[in-house]
């Protein structure tokens, strides 16, 4: 039975992990990694629109004037 003879467990251990590493940096190397996105930066302009004010007043009554 060959599979007991342990004088060839090193070399087909070592010849299949070098192929794999091989194989492994092969694939990492075509994968493409696009940068990150940078933020982008716009103008920011407040609306005065009806209903903000009585947003405020249902929703957020710690905003509302001390009695």
């Amino acid at each position: 039975m060959p599979q007991l003879d342990t004088s060839t467990w090193f070399i087909t251990i070592l010849s299949m992990l070098m192929t794999l590493f091989i194989l492994f940096q092969l694939k990492l190397s075509k994968h493409i990694y696009y940068p990150t996105p940078e933020p982008k930066f716009s103008k920011t302009h407040k609306q005065n629109t009806p209903w903000e004010t009585k947003w405020k007043k249902i929703y957020l009554p710690l905003l509302l004037p001390q009695q």
